[in-house]
């Protein structure tokens, strides 16, 4: 049962304990029971809400950053991205396969400021070894949403 309580959660966190209740044709109080241990164990990391920043006055910047790291013996890749979780700038880190080791994906104000954090921190990491940077131009579809009327728009037809 606390993989459904978990699907409906990610889905909306808003929903009631009661409402989730009444879907899986449980009590109130075992509902509560199992999202507070999921809590407690970490399993449920965090409630989200998604914005469409566009919509807000206030302008935001995102960064795609592919980063080759050099693994450190025994411990691989985990102490180089530890590290560059820890910047408040650095919204996702991850493990990948390809071309790069991580990819990080960063928030700013303007790009000069994403830049002079790759610049003068991420680039200083130890293990570092060269960075990619990929500024989002325009965001079309985050954590399963499609942001506010960007999937109807649709491009004039090609004249050939």
């Amino acid at each position: 049962m606390l993989k459904e309580v978990l699907k409906i959660l990610e889905n909306d966190s808003r929903i009631s304990v009661k409402e989730i209740a009444t879907m899986l044709s449980t009590s109130p109080a075992e509902i509560t029971r199992l999202i507070k241990e999921a809590e407690t164990n970490r399993t449920i990391l965090k409630y989200k809400a998604i914005i469409n920043w566009d919509k807000v006055e206030s302008k935001q910047v995102w960064a795609l950053i592919e980063v080759k790291v050099t693994p450190a013996p025994e411990a691989g890749f985990d102490p180089a991205a530890e590290r560059i979780a820890t910047f408040p700038q650095v919204d996702s880190v991850y493990l990948a396969s390809g071309n790069y080791d991580l990819l990080v994906i960063v928030s700013g104000k303007t790009e000069h400021e994403i830049g002079d954090f790759v610049s003068q921190k991420l680039s200083h990491i130890p293990g570092v070894q060269s960075t990619v940077t990929h500024f989002v131009m325009k965001r079309y579809k985050e954590d399963g949403e499609v942001l506010d009327g960007q999937a109807t728009q649709s491009r004039q037809p090609m004249v050939l």
